[in-house]
């Protein structure tokens, strides 16, 4: 298989730096988001117990393991695509997305209680509780009713 080479080392240095960053990134966030999740499990397990602090810690843990892999991935995708163009490292990359692709939609649910595509949905149900109804509006402070 053929690689194509940079046409410019300089251009291949930032590359590289780039995609270092990026993996630095993406493990700096998992770290954070872990460190994070442990000082907030402590403090709530001594203010509210174990179960109420459970679901929270997990959220925060969750959130910081989809934010890492997303700079990960972003790295793969130039290391792939831009240092080291070969149909194996295509195929590698192919993987890692479909495995992060994965891992997103399963920890979204386990967050948020629901799947992806239910959001638009349940915020559409949402919007007109939300809104205070004309009758409402009229009787407030500031309402049209209001002489």
């Amino acid at each position: 298989m053929t690689i194509i080479e940079p046409a410019n080392s300089a251009l291949d240095t930032f590359v590289r730096f780039a995609v270092l960053l990026l993996e630095l990134a993406g493990t700096m966030a998992i770290l954070a988001g872990a460190i994070t999740a442990i000082f907030l499990f402590v403090s709530r397990v001594r203010a509210c117990g174990i179960q109420a602090a459970y679901q929270p810690v997990r959220a925060v843990l969750g959130r910081s393991i989809l934010l890492g892999l997303e700079f990960l991935v972003a790295g793969d995708i130039l290391k792939s695509l831009v240092i080291n163009p070969s149909l194996d490292d295509l195929l590698v990359l192919a993987g890692l997305i479909l495995v992060r692709t994965f891992l997103s939609v399963s920890l979204g649910v386990e967050i948020n209680g629901h799947w992806p595509w239910q959001e638009t949905a349940m915020a559409a149900r949402a919007e007109p509780l939300a809104r205070p109804s004309t009758r409402q509006k009229k009787n407030q402070p500031g309402g049209r009713g209001e002489e």
